[in-house]
């Protein structure tokens, strides 16, 4: 008799754990019903359909920084210079976070590094040092045009 109580306990535990989901204040949950989405959860306390809803994805809502690695750039008069950087990115929506792109982390990495390389291949030695915000500017537009897609 205990053992069977105990048992319908812990089943009962356990149902309740997977109906109640608590969103803290700094993420934006994307929950799935039977693998399709149905909804980004905001912050707060939400009520879950066991088995059938899952949180697919947690996203971080507050602003990221990512160290962009050091990279060797051709100046237009060829010559080599190493760059690096730092990316801001903010996750606005997150369900084109979750299913516009499989990894917008690395994908911004990337087109940062892609965007410095080809912007720095456009300038003179001597240009890079005296037009840094023009260059910045412009590698933003560039990341903010291409990101915007993907929710960030």
């Amino acid at each position: 008799m205990l053992t069977a109580f105990t048992i319908v306990l812990l089943i009962a535990g356990f149902v309740i754990w997977r109906t109640v989901l608590i969103v803290p204040m700094r993420q934006a949950n994307v929950v799935e019903r039977l693998g399709k989405f149905r909804a980004v959860l905001p912050p707060g306390m939400h009520f879950l359909i066991p088995f059938f809803d899952r949180v697919a994805y947690r996203h971080e809502t507050r602003e990221q920084v990512i160290d962009i690695p050091s990279q060797s750039c051709i100046t237009r008069d060829n010559i080599q210079v190493d760059v690096d950087g730092l990316v801001y990115l903010k996750v606005m929506d997150a369900e084109r976070a979750s299913y516009g792109i499989e990894d917008y982390r690395r994908a911004t990495v990337n087109l940062a590094q892609t965007t410095m390389r080809a912007e720095i291949g456009k300038l003179a030695l001597g240009q890079t040092f005296s037009e840094r915000e023009t260059l910045n500017e412009t590698i933003i537009k560039e990341i903010d045009k291409a990101s915007e897609p993907w929710g960030v």
